[in-house]
């Protein structure tokens, strides 16, 4: 199966459903081989099963592919070890790392419980801290060895962090902290051939079905919010193509697909001397006045 990404070992945590799946399958085929991790529990994180990550390799295996399934915790430490472990073990290296895998707890603050941040926080934040850790070490030894890595980490954030979604508190910290993350990590890594990018997705899967009413669509008519419509970014990220990009943070839903331009300071007002607390109020209000209003989740 020839394709952008043939003869790369690719590991996609999470990925035996929704956007993890089409990550995989798309993927295989354009040429990767790959480690399909999934701990197979429910959309708050409890329960465990292997069987739905062996059923996404056995379907890249039937297209013609190369795959094998992974049921390890990504924010185990030790867990996370094993699937990278696995990876290199099984086909001799490895080349991209897709953190996808992640719960939901809604809840808003004044009603949520320590467990239910700690969950969210556990699998999303720790749970991409950790498979990034041992994969750079990997890599790092490889570049003071003298080898030459072609790398990538592609970690998933959100705009419900990003734009700052009521009612995510949780779900949105952890999220807006792997785009910082992945940013400070870009460049850490780049001098060991390993480059880091983010991507907010948007689509139609277990943990946003009941987000909203769903649109209906004609028979045959193209669905924006199919999460199959994410992967082409997240595949070309993966691939020798993209080894310029860094530090950038994607987004791609109902077929937009833009690039964040990131913090800027806005109107500043300097002083050679300490501010007086008590002449304050005009000076921030003004600077308050003439900043550009934010952005809203749905605007583009």
């Amino acid at each position: 199966m020839a394709g952008i990404c043939e003869g790369r070992v690719v590991i996609v945590t999470g990925g035996a459903r929704g956007l993890g799946r089409e990550y995989c399958l798309e993927y295989a085929r354009q040429g990767a081989k790959v480690v399909v991790n999934d701990l197979g529990g429910a959309r708050d994180g409890e329960g465990r099963s292997a069987g739905p990550a062996q059923d996404v390799a056995d379907e890249i295996k039937a297209m013609g592919g190369e795959a094998v399934a992974n049921g390890d915790d990504v924010s185990d430490w030790e867990g996370a070890k094993r699937m990278i472990d696995q990876a290199i073990s099984t086909y001799g290296t490895l080349d991209v790392l897709v953190n996808n895998a992640g719960i939901l707890r809604d809840r808003m603050i004044f009603n949520m419980t320590i467990d239910e941040w700690d969950a969210v926080i556990k699998v999303h934040l720790r749970g991409t801290f950790c498979p990034m850790r041992h994969a750079v070490g990997y890599w790092r030894e490889r570049a003071k060895a003298g080898e030459q890595n072609d790398a990538r980490i592609i970690n998933t954030t959100s705009v419900s962090g990003l734009f700052c979604n009521p009612g995510q508190t949780n779900y949105g910290a952890a999220k807006a902290g792997i785009a910082s993350l992945s940013l400070i990590a870009a460049k850490e890594l780049i001098r060991y051939g390993v480059t880091v990018n983010a991507i907010s997705p948007g689509a139609l899967t277990r943990l946003t079905e009941d987000l909203g009413p769903q649109e209906e669509l004609k028979p045959g008519e193209w669905n924006p919010r199919d999460p199959s419509n994410v992967a082409p970014i997240v595949v070309w990220l993966g691939s020798a193509e993209a080894r310029e990009v860094t530090g950038q943070v994607f987004e791609s839903m109902r077929g937009r697909l833009c690039v964040y331009e990131g913090w800027h300071r806005g109107p500043t007002v300097e002083q050679e001397a300490r501010f007086d607390p008590a002449k304050l109020g005009p000076i921030v209000k003004k600077m308050l006045a003439d900043r550009r209003p934010d952005q809203k989740m749905g605007e583009g």
